[in-house]
C-alpha cells in the first residue's frame, strides 16, 4: 500500500461532529477528546444519557430516517459506527446521509482483504459491505480501519476478578490497538478540511501482533499476578457466551471470526502520522486499566 500522506496541522474554526457509537469504549474516548478542541459535538443516543458539558445529544436510530435527518441537520462531519451485523436495515441511514452530505469517516476493519470475494467472517464482511454501500452513494467516506481494540479485553475482566485464569475461544495473532490512539487519530481526521478520502484507508494498528495469551500474561505484569489463558473449543465457547445472555448472531460471529480470521502481521505507523504520538503498546493500556480487572495490592 503506498505511504500515506501526512495530515495538515487543523484549522481554529469549529466544525460540527455528530459521533455514533458514543456510548461504547471508542465512543466515550472519542468525546473526551473532541471536547478539548475546537468543535460543536452532537451525539445520536438511542436510549436517554446524562447530561455532559459542551456535548448535545439527539435521541434516535440509525436505522430510523427521520430521527438521522434531524441528527445531522447543521452537521459538517459524521463519525460513524455500523453496529449490526447486516447492512440491510442501513438504507434510511446512507440515503438520508447522501441527501444532507456531510463528511462520513467511517471506522472499519484491517481485517478487510480488498482482494477476497468474501470476507474471512460475518463481522469483516459487513465493514467491507458498509465501505461499499458508502461508496455507491457517492459520500466518498474517509476510512479508518482499526486493527483489534485493547478494550475487548475488558470482557475478560468477570473472570479475573473471580481467578487467574482467562478462558475463552482462541484467536490469530492480531497488531492490538488502544482504543485511546484510534480516538485520537480520529479526531485529527474529523477536524481537518478538505477531501482526503482518495488517501484512505488508513490503516490503525498497535505496534506489535498479540495472541489471547500474549495479552493475558502482559495483563498479569501489569496486575502484579500470574495470569495464564485457556483455550476453550468453539461449540464451548458458543454455549458459554450463550448463557452469558449474548445474542445468538453476534455470538455466531465472534465464535466464527475465532476460527476463520487469519493471523496479521500487519503493523503502521498510520497512528503516529496522523496524531504526532507513535502507537501505544498493550503493556501501555494494560497499566492504566488495570483497576477494571481487579488489580490487587
Amino acid at each position: 500500500m503506498p505511504d500515506t500522506p501526512s495530515i495538515p496541522p487543523v484549522p481554529a474554526r469549529s466544525r460540527t461532529v455528530l459521533v455514533t457509537g458514543a456510548t461504547g469504549n471508542l465512543g466515550r474516548e472519542l468525546l473526551a477528546r473532541l471536547h478539548a478542541r475546537p468543535a460543536a459535538v452532537r451525539r445520536l443516543d438511542r436510549r436517554p444519557v446524562g447530561p455532559r458539558p459542551g456535548v448535545e445529544s439527539v435521541r434516535g436510530d440509525l436505522t430510523d430516517g427521520g430521527s438521522v435527518r434531524a441528527a445531522l441537520d447543521g452537521v459538517d462531519t459524521v463519525f460513524l459506527i455500523w453496529p449490526l451485523l447486516d447492512t440491510a436495515p442501513a438504507g434510511p441511514l446512507i440515503a438520508e446521509l447522501a441527501a444532507a452530505a456531510p463528511r462520513v469517516v467511517y471506522l472499519s476493519s484491517t481485517a478487510i482483504d480488498d482482494d477476497a470475494v468474501r470476507q474471512s467472517d460475518p463481522i469483516v464482511q459487513v465493514h467491507a459491505d458498509m465501505e461499499r454501500l458508502l461508496r455507491d452513494a457517492g459520500l466518498r467516506p474517509t476510512v479508518l480501519r482499526s486493527d483489534t481494540l485493547a478494550s475487548n479485553t475488558l470482557g475478560w475482566a468477570a473472570q479475573l476478578r473471580a481467578g487467574d485464569v482467562v478462558r475463552g475461544p482462541d484467536t490469530a495473532r492480531t497488531a492490538v490497538v488502544d482504543e485511546g490512539d484510534v480516538a485520537a487519530a480520529a479526531v485529527e481526521v474529523l477536524l481537518r478540511r478538505g477531501d482526503d478520502a482518495d488517501r484512505t484507508p488508513y490503516l490503525l494498528t498497535g505496534p506489535e501482533p498479540l495472541g489471547r495469551a500474549d495479552q493475558v500474561a502482559i495483563l498479569g505484569a501489569a496486575l502484579g499476578r500470574e495470569l495464564r489463558f485457556e483455550p476453550v473449543p468453539a461449540d464451548a465457547a458458543r454455549a458459554r457466551m450463550l448463557a452469558d445472555g449474548r445474542p445468538e448472531r453476534l455470538v455466531d460471529a465472534l465464535v466464527t471470526a475465532s476460527l476463520r480470521r487469519p493471523e496479521s502481521r500487519l503493523v503502521t505507523d498510520h497512528v503516529e502520522r496522523l496524531t504526532g504520538m507513535p502507537a501505544r503498546s498493550f503493556a501501555q493500556w494494560a497499566v492504566g486499566h488495570g483497576a477494571e480487572f481487579g488489580r490487587r495490592p
